[in-house]
């Protein structure tokens, strides 16, 4: 069944405005849903977690809830399952816990595609020692050939950093490929999922990664975030919280100073969506409905994204800044480019008065950017749609390009 966009856009409230938005990447809109449980949070249970009164018990049993809604939604056990403010904020988390388990010498592969969230602070453990190789995308053809993989990991590699989907290129990475040769190399997989998940259905127990991380702002929630991992690797972390918590205090061993519980309360307004998005497609309930849920976002993005595509192809003038399939398999609805003899923030600019939101810059993709040689250009115009865009505001978009191509 095509998706219900009626339906889909009556859930954004401001959809309603005369904005279209194509900035979806740096943050989704929010779903009516997800504001009222925010705000039923923080009016009638606001108080600590872990006490026996009565509203303290309510407040315990919310943050419990959005713990299993996202270990539905990912397809794993809610103590597995760690929140935070953000994917940046937790794969900080994550490294500061790594320090007993790294040690001079040990290696630790990143790529040059990913957000700085997903670079930084793997780099930190340089001064300690570690050994930091950097995987690099072909810069004609935009891809992290696996080949490449191969030749840097060695005996030494303890850990391999790699974004999902970029967030300028689009491409969908090979995770469980990828996974297999970090493995059999008796090395973790650590996914930054940011740019992927509010396009497509995670699976944790097909996907073969050790961590993985994304942001429930970028997911139609609040300012919010959530880290997987697998359960016996979280319990060989260190301790991050106060001293008293035991290393088997898992997840909130790596959850300090507590998390922002009507966020996480909010944030299960977003996973109800979705599910409720695959129950109108006649797929029932549970697992099925979130799958079916997310089958009919990657078509209606896939819709939008050849519509872009096919315009942008036909300019000379314009270069894709990564795979020129909108294919399912290939990429999310994120879509970068740069024009000849023309800057970025230029492009952008002439954009704004048909009132289309999209931007121009490296995105956090510094390296990236930097690699390629686009700084001087200011980067990169990106458009990053979600579902809830339409072919109308993609030709509309294209009308305020067209002058500017």
């Amino acid at each position: 069944m095509a998706l219900d966009l009626d339906f889909v856009r009556s859930q954004f409230p401001a959809l309603a405005g005369e904005w279209a938005f194509m900035d979806n990447a740096g943050g989704s809109q929010t779903l009516a849903r997800v504001a009222e449980r925010v705000s039923d949070y923080l009016l009638t249970s606001n108080v600590q977690t872990g006490a026996s009164y009565a509203p303290s018990l309510k407040s315990t049993e919310r943050v419990r809830e959005a713990r299993k809604a996202y270990a539905h939604y990912m397809n794993a056990d809610p103590s597995e399952i760690v929140m935070g403010a953000s994917t940046t904020a937790l794969l900080r988390y994550l490294s500061e816990a790594m320090v007993g388990r790294l040690q001079p010498g040990d290696e630790i592969i990143v790529t040059n595609v990913d957000h700085e969230a997903n670079i930084g602070p793997w780099l930190k453990h340089e001064a300690r020692g570690v050994v930091v190789k950097f995987w690099r995308c072909n810069p004609e053809t935009f891809e992290l050939e696996l080949d490449g993989l191969k030749s840097l990991i060695s005996e030494r590699t303890k850990l391999v950093c790699v974004t999902h989907a970029s967030n300028i290129l689009g491409t969908i990475n090979p995770i469980p490929e990828i996974a297999e040769i970090v493995h059999a190399a008796g090395a973790e997989l650590c996914v930054d999922g940011v740019a992927y998940a509010p396009h497509r259905a995670l699976d944790m127990q097909t996907l073969g990664a050790d961590y993985y991380v994304f942001s429930s702002y970028k997911v139609f929630g609040p300012h919010f975030a959530v880290m997987w991992g697998r359960k016996d690797k979280l319990r060989e972390l260190d301790n991050i919280y106060h001293f008293f918590f035991s290393k088997d205090s898992v997840p909130h061993k790596l959850e300090p100073g507590n998390i922002n519980y009507e966020c996480a309360y909010g944030a299960i307004g977003a996973v109800d969506y979705v599910e409720e998005l695959g129950r109108k497609a006649g797929a029932g309930e549970g697992r099925a409905a979130i799958e079916a849920g997310f089958a009919d976002i990657a078509e209606q993005e896939r819709a939008i994204t050849a519509r872009l595509m096919d315009f942008l192809e036909s300019r000379n003038s314009v270069r894709i800044i990564g795979r020129r399939s909108s294919a399912i398999e290939d990429r999310v609805a994120t879509v970068s480019f740069t024009v000849e003899d023309r800057g970025s923030k230029a492009v952008v600019e002439a954009v704004d008065p048909a009132k289309v939101g999209i931007r121009h810059g490296h995105f956090y993709a510094y390296r990236l950017i930097d690699d390629l040689g686009l700084m001087d250009r200011n980067g990169v115009v990106r458009v990053s749609m979600v579902h809830y865009n339409t072919l109308e505001e993609v030709d509309r978009l294209i009308a305020a390009l067209e002058p500017s191509l």
